[in-house]
């Protein structure tokens, strides 16, 4: 079980582009990588995946208990090397505690740790940092650094500074503007917005494997103790299920450039319990797959392609259909806001009444729980599941079903539509956090007859 965990000391430190030449770097030595990476984001995953044709997973311990944590890790990891990419800065997660952070993941799983700095126009105030965020907490996990950003003539100064309050540096990656990537307001571009990403990918390889420590890196990740599971937790068991039904159940997902917002973790969980996936594209499929039992309308930014989606009437018609009927229907985030009459006025499926529009902020971000009201297609009254809420554009009618609270400071708000046969809202559901959801999903959809 061979890991390390790649943090940083604050989000745009570098973090994904050094695990992206990391991972290519390490396939290019013919090693089995699994990748993973910390909290609830979408879109770095993507670009894990760009660089070989592995699932990667979340590792989040809002959603997920250490047992849970431990479980999935194992469960994921890869054969010779497991790379975990830290989100936002190494302590930094809900409220003071920084709980469900980077630091919580790596006590979980006991991985040492490589921390991301962006030391440009630094010398001494490197070691500072570093010194820092190694004794801010005792069991801090952290084993070295990287250095982002910077030229090969200021590494000698910096790397012996850091050395000599005794952490080990590995190297550094310098900043070359072809091999970066832009970004937005929800984070980076998607990879497969990317024409040139091999190209990108293929050049920060080559910088990690002249400027990083690659062995160093590996004889790191071999210091990793061993997971000890309690094979008799309910925690991990309530993950492991068994299938609902002998027969495949065919659940249509929606997958292209504007819906590609979806944790892995809830498409295995369905997978578990019998259930066929078969991916369409809102943008170019002009009709669902056939004999389909229920509908997963996955997040995304249906916003940056509203003229298409809308072009595409007779997709939209039969969504409408199909859920007026009440074929069992999951929609989160941007496959709700797909659902509605319009986004920015421009039409769209017409099922939720009114329309979405864009703020200028974030519009209730970060972790919660949302509870049922009453029964509903996956919950019965007063179940509750975590949650994550990412987005700017907001709802004319963004439903009153669930009670959502806030992980952070505990405000409660109104949320989500629900009934019986379909879920829809801003939240994205972790489904292995509640499997119940998931099997009641499942459940309705082996019931729907058409």
């Amino acid at each position: 079980m061979n890991r390390i965990l790649i943090s940083g000391t604050n989000s745009n430190c570098g973090k994904t582009t050094i695990v992206m030449a990391l991972l290519a770097a390490f396939e290019n030595k013919g090693l089995n990588i699994a990748s993973f990476k910390c909290g609830p984001d979408y879109i770095d995953p993507m670009f894990h995946r760009k660089v070989f044709n592995v699932k990667t997973h979340n590792l989040d311990p809002y959603f997920s208990n250490e047992s849970m944590l431990c479980e999935q890790f194992i469960r994921n990891k890869g054969d010779d090397l497991s790379i975990i990419e830290g989100a936002m800065g190494f302590y930094d997660g809900i409220g003071v505690e920084g709980k469900a952070s980077a630091w919580e993941v790596a006590k979980s799983i006991k991985s040492p740790v490589i921390l991301i700095l962006d030391a440009k126009g630094m010398s001494n105030s490197a070691a500072a940092i570093v010194k820092g965020f190694k004794e801010f907490k005792t069991n801090s996990m952290i084993q070295g650094v990287i250095f982002n950003g910077i030229s090969q003539g200021l590494y000698p100064l910096l790397s012996s500074i850091v050395e000599s309050i005794g952490i080990k540096c590995y190297g550094f990656l310098p900043r070359i503007d072809e091999y970066s990537i832009e970004s937005r307001n929800l984070g980076l571009i998607t990879a497969d917005e990317i024409k040139d990403i091999k190209y990108k990918i293929e050049g920060l390889a080559d910088l990690a494997e002249k400027h990083i420590d690659l062995d160093g890196l590996i004889e790191l990740s071999k210091t990793a103790p061993k997971i000890n599971l309690n094979q008799n937790s309910e925690d991990i068991n309530s993950v492991v299920l068994d299938k609902l039904s002998d027969s495949n159940l065919r659940i249509a997902v929606s997958k292209d450039n504007a819906f590609c917002f979806m944790y892995e973790e809830n498409i295995e969980l369905l997978e578990e319990l019998g259930c066929e996936i078969l991916y369409f594209s809102p943008l170019k499929d002009e009709k669902l797959p056939e004999n389909i039992s229920g509908l997963y309308l996955c997040g995304g930014y249906p916003e940056l392609y509203t003229e298409e989606l809308s072009k595409n009437r007779n997709l939209c018609n039969e969504i409408k259909e199909l859920m007026t009927k009440g074929i069992p229907t999951i929609a989160e985030c941007g496959g709700f806001m797909y659902l509605h009459d319009s986004i920015e006025n421009v039409p769209m499926v017409g099922f939720i009444k009114g329309n979405c529009v864009k703020t200028n902020k974030l519009q209730r971000f970060g972790y919660v729980e949302i509870t049922a009201l009453d029964d509903n297609l996956l919950a019965t009254k007063n179940e509750s599941i975590r949650a994550h809420e990412f987005h700017y554009y907001d709802s004319e009618n963004c439903g009153v079903d669930f009670i959502a609270k806030k992980a952070s400071n505990g405000l409660e708000y109104s949320c989500c539509h629900g009934s019986d046969s379909y879920y829809a809202g801003f939240p994205h559901i972790y489904l292995p956090a509640n499997p119940n959801f998931a099997k009641s999903f499942v459940k309705h959809a082996q019931n729907w007859d058409g």
